[in-house]
């Protein structure tokens, strides 16, 4: 009885003390100086941002190299699989 007495005693103020200031020191604390800016944000808080409405002409080229870094990641097969 005393054993788990103590040993929830110590969960508990391990979580107390885990669970101080979280993440307090992951953050920048600087101004965002596009906050308003409709090409990064777009220009209504529901609408997609300007430059990721922009479509680019492929670059056959690139292809192989692009499958080669895809199979180095993945695995073997093919973007629409699913994971």
């Amino acid at each position: 009885m005393k054993s788990a007495l103590s040993k929830g005693l110590l969960v508990v103020a391990v979580l107390s003390l885990a669970s101080c200031d979280y993440q307090k020191y992951n953050t920048i604390r600087q101004s965002d100086y596009r906050r308003n800016d409709p090409y990064v944000y777009g220009p209504h808080e529901d609408s997609a941002a300007v430059q990721s409405k922009y479509k680019y002409t492929p670059n056959p080229s690139l292809e192989d190299r692009t499958q080669k870094i895809r199979e180095k990641l993945f695995g073997a097969g093919t973007i629409g699989e699913g994971a």
